[in-house]
Protein backbone atom coordinates (compact mmCIF):
# COMPACT_ATOMS: atom_id res chain seq x y z
CA UNK A 1 0.00 0.00 0.00
CA UNK A 2 1.43 3.36 -1.03
CA UNK A 3 1.15 6.29 1.34
CA UNK A 4 2.05 9.96 1.04
CA UNK A 5 2.71 11.80 4.30
CA UNK A 6 3.14 15.57 4.41
CA UNK A 7 4.89 17.50 7.15
CA UNK A 8 6.25 20.97 7.80
CA UNK A 9 3.10 23.05 7.98
CA UNK A 10 2.39 25.54 10.73
CA UNK A 11 1.78 29.15 11.66
CA UNK A 12 4.12 31.78 10.22
CA UNK A 13 4.10 35.57 10.02
CA UNK A 14 3.77 37.35 6.69
CA UNK A 15 7.13 37.44 4.96
CA UNK A 16 8.26 34.26 6.67
CA UNK A 17 9.26 30.89 5.26
CA UNK A 18 8.23 27.26 5.60
CA UNK A 19 9.44 24.06 4.01
CA UNK A 20 6.94 21.30 3.35
CA UNK A 21 7.92 17.68 2.83
CA UNK A 22 5.99 14.77 1.38
CA UNK A 23 7.39 11.28 1.86
CA UNK A 24 6.14 8.37 -0.21
CA UNK A 25 6.30 4.89 1.30
CA UNK A 26 5.20 1.40 0.37
CA UNK A 27 5.78 -0.62 -2.77
CA UNK A 28 7.02 1.96 -5.26
CA UNK A 29 8.36 1.07 -8.68
CA UNK A 30 8.28 4.47 -10.29
CA UNK A 31 7.14 7.97 -9.33
CA UNK A 32 6.24 10.09 -12.30
CA UNK A 33 4.52 13.42 -11.82
CA UNK A 34 4.47 14.95 -8.32
CA UNK A 35 2.75 18.11 -7.29
CA UNK A 36 1.72 20.38 -4.45
CA UNK A 37 -1.87 21.56 -4.26
CA UNK A 38 -3.68 23.75 -1.79
CA UNK A 39 -7.24 24.37 -0.71
CA UNK A 40 -8.33 27.45 1.18
CA UNK A 41 -11.67 27.57 3.06
CA UNK A 42 -14.54 27.96 0.64
CA UNK A 43 -12.33 27.52 -2.41
CA UNK A 44 -11.52 24.70 -4.77
CA UNK A 45 -8.26 22.80 -4.59
CA UNK A 46 -5.67 24.38 -6.88
CA UNK A 47 -2.32 23.30 -8.25
CA UNK A 48 0.56 25.21 -6.71
CA UNK A 49 3.55 23.58 -8.40
CA UNK A 50 4.55 20.34 -10.06
CA UNK A 51 7.69 18.50 -11.02
CA UNK A 52 7.97 15.59 -13.41
CA UNK A 53 10.34 12.66 -13.35
CA UNK A 54 12.82 14.57 -15.46
CA UNK A 55 12.91 17.50 -13.08
CA UNK A 56 10.85 19.92 -15.15
CA UNK A 57 8.89 22.26 -12.93
CA UNK A 58 5.94 24.60 -13.28
CA UNK A 59 4.32 27.02 -10.86
CA UNK A 60 1.06 28.84 -10.40
CA UNK A 61 1.47 32.53 -11.21
CA UNK A 62 0.58 33.43 -7.63
CA UNK A 63 3.67 31.67 -6.23
CA UNK A 64 6.28 32.19 -8.96
CA UNK A 65 9.49 33.59 -7.57
CA UNK A 66 8.50 32.74 -3.98
CA UNK A 67 8.03 28.95 -3.92
CA UNK A 68 10.44 26.25 -5.09
CA UNK A 69 9.47 22.63 -5.66
CA UNK A 70 12.07 19.87 -5.61
CA UNK A 71 12.30 16.12 -5.19
CA UNK A 72 14.79 13.61 -3.85
CA UNK A 73 14.26 10.47 -5.90
CA UNK A 74 16.51 8.37 -3.68
CA UNK A 75 14.28 9.18 -0.70
CA UNK A 76 10.97 9.26 -2.62
CA UNK A 77 10.38 12.67 -1.08
CA UNK A 78 8.91 15.87 -2.47
CA UNK A 79 9.61 19.32 -1.04
CA UNK A 80 8.13 22.79 -1.28
CA UNK A 81 10.22 25.70 -0.07
CA UNK A 82 7.91 28.64 0.55
CA UNK A 83 9.41 32.10 1.03
CA UNK A 84 7.88 35.57 1.35
CA UNK A 85 4.64 34.03 2.55
CA UNK A 86 1.45 36.07 2.35
CA UNK A 87 -1.86 35.75 4.20
CA UNK A 88 -3.46 34.57 0.96
CA UNK A 89 -1.15 31.52 1.02
CA UNK A 90 -3.12 30.23 4.00
CA UNK A 91 -4.58 26.84 3.08
CA UNK A 92 -4.31 23.12 3.57
CA UNK A 93 -1.46 21.93 1.37
CA UNK A 94 -1.64 18.48 -0.21
CA UNK A 95 0.89 16.55 -2.16
CA UNK A 96 -0.21 14.35 -5.01
CA UNK A 97 1.74 11.84 -7.02
CA UNK A 98 1.44 9.54 -10.00
CA UNK A 99 3.05 6.37 -8.70
CA UNK A 100 3.23 3.51 -11.16
CA UNK A 101 0.30 5.02 -13.08
CA UNK A 102 -1.99 5.40 -10.05
CA UNK A 103 -2.78 8.70 -8.38
CA UNK A 104 -2.29 9.18 -4.66
CA UNK A 105 -3.04 12.04 -2.27
CA UNK A 106 -1.48 12.87 1.05
CA UNK A 107 -3.62 13.79 4.05
CA UNK A 108 -2.71 17.49 3.93
CA UNK A 109 -0.86 19.89 6.18
CA UNK A 110 -2.19 23.25 7.37
CA UNK A 111 -0.27 26.41 6.53
CA UNK A 112 -1.45 29.60 8.23
CA UNK A 113 0.13 32.97 7.44
CA UNK A 114 -0.93 35.55 9.98
CA UNK A 115 0.49 38.22 12.24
Amino acid sequence: QVQLVESGGGLVQPGGSLRLSCAASGTIFRINFMGWYRQAPGKERELVAFINSGGRTNYADSVKGRFTISRDNAKNTLYLQMNSLKPEDTAVYYCGADITSRWYWGQGTQVTVSS
